[in-house]
């Protein structure tokens, strides 16, 4: 097996709390680099006292490819393997020789697993695949925000078995730049499918509800925007931002047109019963939260939802079963929500309830 060069290399400011358990996670690698982007804590020292090459470059007006593509150039050119991370990302361990065991000459970049959010007993909520183990000098990054790698040369690539990156942010960093950059992303390249679809959800989360209704129905008009999963969460969001509007109707018009969009995903199934059981339309909402849960498989891309694999689905059907008299199965479904949830009192109760009632 060729002895390939690792480095890891990363952008950080003000992430001092993440410094030493990030370090210990990269340490496999052969170097590690870091562009610091103007902390003023003590991640620098941080960093250098763990022996890590750190730089320093201030960007005005920020820009995230921009940072990217520094601390990338930062990379010495006999170093074959590079390894983009966050400082709020941990590698499981061994992760070096399992890249090692996928590379060879004619690979550009790996795909790998990212738990991108935990649930309250500590098992990954949201996960999907993502892949930023790629070759020295094949990439640059992209877009402003959401950045991405962008290919220099025709690439190759390939699943990695067994690489699992994990990801606990700091939940009081402000997303505040987020819009404006999105704003600018599309304004540089509006005929990019991904961004316009995350510039019309970032308007969703902050509710602002026209604005994200006309930029994702733009989105769907795009010629790249062709991936299923992405248009079928673009009309959930549609759909999301309707009914916050109380048109109700039309939120149920485009929560199915996501459903026909990509029958394999529960999301759209799930979304729209939930309407239904808001309106004590108990058979409705059943019909789709059980077709929801005969899809068995969970996608790996980042569309799929904790709430569509969490407890949420089967406490939703349990309470429709009991209301429409199918009280066996209402009692089957709570349990299932609490293998789940154990700790959850509300289900407990509701478990005892029904059994009580049952006998």
């Amino acid at each position: 097996m060729k002895n390939y060069k690792v480095c890891v290399y990363a952008i950080t400011k003000n992430e001092e709390k993440f410094v030493k358990r990030w370090v210990d996670s990269m340490k496999e690698a052969d170097k590690i680099i870091v562009l610091d982007t103007g902390s003023t804590d003590n991640t620098v020292s941080l960093l250098k006292e763990l022996g890590v090459e750190v730089h320093e470059q201030i960007f005005n007006p920020w820009r995230f490819d921009e940072a990217r593509n520094a601390s990338l150039a930062l990379v010495p050119p006999d170093y074959d393997i590079c390894v983009c991370t966050d400082l709020d990302e941990v590698f499981e361990r061994g992760w070096k020789e399992k890249v090692i065991a996928a590379w060879n000459d004619d690979v550009t970049r790996l795909r790998y697993n990212y738990n991108w959010s935990f649930d309250e007993y500590g098992k990954p909520a949201t996960s999907f695949l993502i892949n930023k183990i790629h070759k020295n000098g094949y990439y640059k990054w992209t877009h402003p925000v959401h950045e991405v790698l962008t290919p220099l040369k025709e690439e190759n690539e390939v699943m990695a078995k067994g690489i699992v990156v994990n990801h606990y942010p700091d939940q009081t960093k402000s997303r505040g730049s987020y819009l404006p950059l999105l704003e600018l992303s599309v304004k540089e390249d509006p005929l990019d499918d991904r961004n316009m679809h995350y510039l019309g959800r970032e308007y969703m989360y902050y509710h602002r509800w026209d604005d994200a209704i006309k930029t994702l129905k733009k989105h769907l008009t795009l010629e790249k925007a062709t991936w299923k999963d992405e248009r079928a969460a673009s009309m959930r969001f549609i759909a999301r931002s309707y009914k916050a509007k109380m048109e109700i109707e039309e939120a149920k018009e485009w929560y199915k047109k996501a459903i026909k969009e990509a029958p394999y995903l529960r999301e759209g199934y799930i979304e729209l019963a939930y309407i239904y059981y808001e309106n004590k339309d108990y058979l409705k909402a059943y019909d789709y939260l059980r077709k929801a849960l005969e899809i068995k498989n969970k996608s790996d891309s980042y569309i799929n939802e904790e709430f569509a694999w969490n407890s949420f689905v089967y406490d939703l059907v349990s309470i429709c079963s009991f209301n429409l008299g199918y009280y066996e199965e209402s009692v089957e479904y709570v349990k299932k929500a609490l293998e789940k949830d154990s700790n959850n009192l509300r289900l407990q109760l509701n478990l005892e309830y029904m059994e009580k009632f049952i006998n």
